[in-house]
């Protein structure tokens, strides 16, 4: 068995990107691996800071490794034997445990992070869920979302499937956060589980614009509650 056996390929690469990380577990090692597709699997893989002279600083799952653009077009084995053993260090965490059969869970969301709450538990203080975070990017879900000039650059897809693995099992969610239309992370989390995540979005009952900077943790808890009661299964 293969270190790759060992290791779950994560589920969001596409065709290309998948090609390459098999390409990258290969033996013997591969000689023909264009730096390009290397560097846009793990664009897509973690979180990639790109230095003076084609220095990449690459994070992923907590975990760093430094590397250096090579001054052809392919990957030297040397490269390709770093990425391969942080891959295997960094590999895909397993997936959260699902959340208990009937809970209700609000999320409140922007585009800086998101949190999950349960709100069905009364007369004690809300379960806060922590989103599942695979890429290490702390306690909370924090999206890459720096502007240049202006223009909002997109969200980091591991954002929203973040957030999606956090979901799954509810039984009914709630969705608040502010704004409409691609201003919206709130509607762009719909969008993304429409699409990938079909067994999620047919759970989600509603979503409500709130002002979430403005509002107490118990006021947008009290909010989802009044809800969920007014809007109670048939």
């Amino acid at each position: 068995m293969t270190t790759q056996d060992r290791l779950t390929t994560p589920s969001h690469l596409n065709g290309r990107h998948r090609h390459t990380y098999d390409a990258i577990f290969r033996h013997p090692t591969a000689h023909n691996l264009e730096w390009h597709d290397v560097r846009s699997l793990l664009d897509a893989l973690g979180n990639v800071v790109e230095g003076t002279n084609g220095a990449l600083h690459v994070t992923r799952n907590g975990q760093s490794v430094a590397l250096h653009a090579p001054k052809h077009k392919d990957a030297t084995v040397e490269d390709v034997l770093a990425i391969r053993s942080f891959l295997e260090k960094t590999g895909e965490t397993p997936l959260p445990a699902p959340v208990p059969a009937g809970t209700h869970l609000l999320v409140v969301i922007d585009h800086h992070e998101a949190k999950v709450y349960r709100t069905e538990m009364h007369g004690a203080m809300p379960q806060h869920l922590v989103p599942y975070d695979p890429h290490g990017f702390g306690r909370h879900l924090h999206s890459d979302n720096n502007e240049t000039d202006g223009k909002r650059k997109p969200e980091r897809k591991n954002y929203y499937e973040a957030v999606a693995a956090t979901l799954r099992g509810a039984d009914r969610v709630l969705i608040f956060g502010s704004g409409t239309g691609e201003s919206s992370a709130m509607e762009q989390l719909l969008a993304d589980l429409k699409k990938n995540h079909p067994d999620v979005v047919e759970h989600v009952v509603s979503l409500v614009v709130v002002d979430a900077h403005h509002t107490t943790e118990d006021q947008l808890l009290a909010k989802a509650r009044e809800f969920y009661a007014g809007h109670k299964p048939k």
